[in-house]
């Protein structure tokens, strides 16, 4: 099965899933993301087909698609559990992350023409009207904001020229997604994460390079420091504690 490239949520591309698989995988991908299923739960098949009513094999399948997402993780003859979370991996995200989207953005400043441009300014109008309807803090706000920050994200660094390097980035982006949900929770007000995204659009038009990788750090740390700040993942013995 050919799988298209997920954005926010579950969301995917605007087109209607092509499998039953796929509507599986959607499914239970924006109950990971939102929190319904939990980190560490053990997903039993046999309870996963009442839940979604679906044959045990399209679950297996749909599971093992989400392994691929690094959501869920399979542990051999046991079966299939929901990816932990924890400080470590969230500073490792960052980590890395930052690295990645730095270098897709200074390739998409070096290369972006005037349709790129338009793409841009497009993607951050719907993404401000997004944030307006932030401050509400309902899941179907959040669900709406997580899908025009992806696609602005997206928009900001489609001009990059290297294919590998766009499909890591988004892939850490996603799976930097229930880190998001988890910060947005007690985090900062809609109003600094819009100012935020406001320094990175003029920035990017004003191609700065520098400064514009100089503030996506920043705005990639912000969901850490909300995190530790707020106590809302606590560190364990084996966090090794990355510097981001």
């Amino acid at each position: 099965m050919i799988r298209e490239a997920p954005t926010a949520l579950g969301g995917m591309s605007p087109a209607p899933p092509a499998t039953l698989i796929e509507t599986a995988y959607r499914a239970i991908r924006r109950n990971i993301v939102l929190g319904v299923h939990a980190p560490g739960e053990k997903m039993r098949v046999e309870h996963l087909k009442d839940r979604y009513e679906m044959s045990s094999g399209t679950l297996r399948e749909a599971l093992a698609l989400l392994v691929s997402d690094a959501l869920v993780v399979a542990q051999g003859q046991r079966g299939f559990t929901v990816a932990p979370m924890s400080v470590a991996d969230l500073e490792d995200l960052v980590y890395l992350r930052a690295l990645v989207e730095s270098e897709a953005a200074r390739q998409s400043l070096a290369n972006g023409n005037d349709d790129w441009e338009a793409t841009l300014v497009s993607c951050f109008h719907r993404l401000t009207r997004a944030e307006e309807r932030l401050g509400a803090r309902t899941a179907e706000a959040y669900e709406e904001w997580e899908r025009r920050n992806f696609e602005f994200h997206e928009a900001l660094v489609a001009a990059a020229t290297s294919k590998r390097l766009l499909e890591l980035r988004s892939k850490l982006h996603l799976q930097a997604e229930r880190y998001r949900r988890l910060s947005a929770l007690d985090g900062p007000r809609p109003r600094d994460v819009h100012n935020e995204h406001q320094q990175i659009f003029e920035l990017a038009m004003q191609r700065d390079a520098d400064g514009l990788v100089a503030i996506l750090r920043t705005h990639l740390q912000r969901p850490l420091d909300v995190i530790l700040n707020g106590r809302l993942l606590e560190r364990t013995p084996t966090d090794t504690g990355r510097a981001a």
